[in-house]
């Protein structure tokens, strides 16, 4: 065997072990000696060039990429995985028919899509949907990420909360936690916009937490800190829709429906997000209700404006 070759196996040897043992300062340090080692060999992307180990040195290569991408997981690194990500990418395509099929394979491509769903990249995620074979997308791990997108677009949130109970493989559930947060939030944002407070068990079970202690917990770390500065979770499509419609359609600037109450203003978006506050066995939302007034929508300004556009558009049509 190749000495390069050889010192190459027994590093990825020692990085394997030592991901296994969660020394992850071991793992970077060999890994990044790994990388330089690689750069060597002239059968692996993007030269591919017909060595007499090429099959040898692209299987090791891949073994390596694999486990890095798997160390970028576990120590939450999402800019990490991308980049192995797509250092290992060409392995499964490009090289994909001179090796035999790697059995992380199907896993870290679901792991990819799923980061994808979580970070909101929609558009990538049904582009690398498209790049799989039919057999791929009847894989358990493929199928996992295209439910949870389905659901997510659904807004069946239920769903997407309970699927971390079934991971196909234990890397997913990092990304799931991430999801579930976001899924969380939206929930979180919806809520506070229709309810002026809701009882502890029943913000616990909208929110889905198993115990009241997981719920106060949400809120300390969500609405407490966003109160002095932080970032919030995104308005609910339907606040964003009444807003709309109240532009458009010349809505009252107060509209009531069952446990609803709430003022069209653009103050409204994108101000910090209120702080929330438990007291009485009750969770009390909008505490900082009473903000200064807010510049009413100029709703008969924006329908002029609007009928003198569409003038404009039918007489060049």
């Amino acid at each position: 065997m190749d000495p390069k070759l050889s010192e190459v196996s027994q590093l990825c040897e020692l990085f394997k072990a030592a991901l296994v043992r969660n020394d992850f300062d071991k793992c970077a340090t060999l890994l990044s000696q790994l990388k330089v080692l690689l750069t060597a060999f002239r059968s692996l992307p993007p030269l591919f060039e017909a060595t007499p180990s090429a099959i040898h040195e692209l299987t090791v290569a891949r073994d390596i990429y694999e486990h890095a991408v798997i160390l970028s997981v576990k120590t939450e690194d999402q800019d990490a995985f991308e980049r192995d990500f797509f250092q290992l990418k060409p392995y499964y395509t490009d090289a994909g028919d001179r090796l035999p099929q790697s059995q992380q394979e199907f896993p870290i491509l679901g792991l990819n899509l799923l980061r994808l769903l979580v970070q909101n990249r929609i558009a990538e995620f049904h582009t690398e949907l498209e790049l799989l074979s039919a057999s791929a997308l009847e894989n358990p791990c493929i199928n996992h990420a295209v439910e949870l997108e389905q659901s997510f677009m659904e807004g069946a949130y239920n769903r997407v909360l309970t699927a971390r109970q079934k991971v196909p493989h234990e890397t997913y559930v990092y990304f799931m936690d991430l999801l579930a947060k976001t899924v969380r939030d939206e929930i979180a944002g919806c809520s506070e916009k229709a309810y002026d407070s809701l009882s502890i068990n029943d913000a616990r079970q909208m929110l889905m937490f198993s115990s009241d202690q997981e719920l106060s917990g949400y809120i300390n770390e969500t609405f407490v800190c966003h109160s002095s500065g932080g970032s919030h979770p995104p308005y609910s499509l339907l606040w964003c829709v009444l807003v709309g419609l109240a532009a458009f359609r010349n809505l009252p600037s107060s509209i009531s429906y069952p446990a609803f109450q709430i003022k069209l203003t653009f103050g409204d978006i994108g101000k910090e997000h209120p702080e929330w506050e438990i007291k009485n066995g009750h969770v009390i939302f909008q505490k900082a209700k009473e903000s200064a007034p807010c510049k009413e929508i100029p709703s008969l300004q924006l329908i002029t404006q609007t009928l003198s556009y569409a003038r404009e558009l039918e007489r060049i049509v």
